[in-house]
């Protein structure tokens, strides 16, 4: 991976294994999604993407606002429409940690390293662990039904790292906490974190049955 990566940064944490749906109006992504469309080989079609903490993307306010940890994602699929705006979709590969954002180009340009994900040993822990997660996230969803849309659909990964990633990118969870998941160091941590974290919804949405903590956990897609 080069050292220089187009960037996206969004008012969202995104995650490796996930299909991202993106609208693209501003001229610096739109010149973006033109630099990547260019590139003859599909697969070398990559960008990253880091959550903002608060306020500006780039330009005079730096990147002071951004995480430092991403996803580097691959585009897919690019519409454009009459307007010259984009309709894209783009899937997560992997992670990286941002060292620098460079704002002075055509579009952002972030340095950045890859971020090794640790698989753990599919032992008897790491499968009990996986159990409680599947079975904390149905009791989520349960409890979601009469509220908002399935957060999930379909059967949920047997993969490990597949499950722990399908599961933090489904939990409609605050911003911070979602960072933190995507930061974690590995399947098995990310599973007791999430775990942990839906535990918490369960018991404030208990509490305060007229203030689902849901209310206060949406979370969209940023368009830029």
């Amino acid at each position: 991976m080069p050292d220089s990566l187009p960037m996206f940064p969004l008012n969202s944490v995104l995650f490796p294994g996930v299909t991202v749906p993106l609208r693209v109006f501003e001229d610096r992504y739109r010149a973006l999604v033109h630099h990547l469309l260019r590139i003859e080989d599909p697969a070398q079609r990559l960008f990253g993407s880091v959550g903002i903490r608060e306020g500006y993307e780039v330009g005079e306010h730096g990147a002071q606002s951004l995480y430092r940890v991403g996803v580097r994602l691959q585009l897919t699929e690019a519409e454009q429409h009459p307007d010259g705006t984009f309709s894209v979709l783009a899937v997560g590969r992997d992670r990286f940690e941002l060292d620098h954002l460079d704002g002075s180009g055509a579009f952002p340009s972030g340095h950045v390293q890859l971020r090794e994900e640790t698989e753990p040993p599919l032992d008897a822990a790491l499968e009990d662990l996986m159990d409680r997660a599947r079975a904390t996230f149905t009791a989520y969803r349960a409890a979601l039904a009469e509220i908002r849309a399935d957060p999930h659909e379909g059967v949920l990964p047997q993969d490990p790292t597949y499950l722990s990633w399908t599961l933090a990118a489904s939990a409609p969870l605050p911003m911070p906490e979602r960072q933190a998941l995507l930061e974690a160091d590995d399947a098995a941590d990310r599973l007791r974190l999430v775990t942990d974290l839906l535990r918490d919804e369960l018991r404030a949405m208990n509490v305060i049955p007229s203030l689902p903590a849901t209310e206060v956990a949406r979370t969209r897609w940023s368009p830029n």
